[in-house]
């Protein structure tokens, strides 16, 4: 029962992490969704987004963050 309260936390940190993040992103008018390499199609009333540069960014940034989290609890 003591793992998946850890696991809880641990959840919980790295969402309320990622709040903030999105938060101050919104707040300093970062491009994220505009970046070079997203794809926006309009053609008339219809928009197609595809966000692949931002995708690709927000991976390696959740993906570098949850290795030093789980370094950090004693992982591999």
């Amino acid at each position: 029962m003591t793992e998946v309260g850890r696991l809880l936390m641990g959840l919980g940190l790295t969402l309320f992490v990622v709040g903030l993040v999105l938060y101050a992103l919104g707040r300093w008018s970062l491009p994220l969704g505009r970046l070079p390499g997203d794809i926006v199609i309009q053609r008339g009333p219809v928009t197609c987004v595809f966000p692949l540069a931002t995708s690709l960014l927000l991976s390696l940034l959740l993906t570098l963050l949850l290795n030093l989290m789980l370094r950090g609890w004693g992982g591999k």
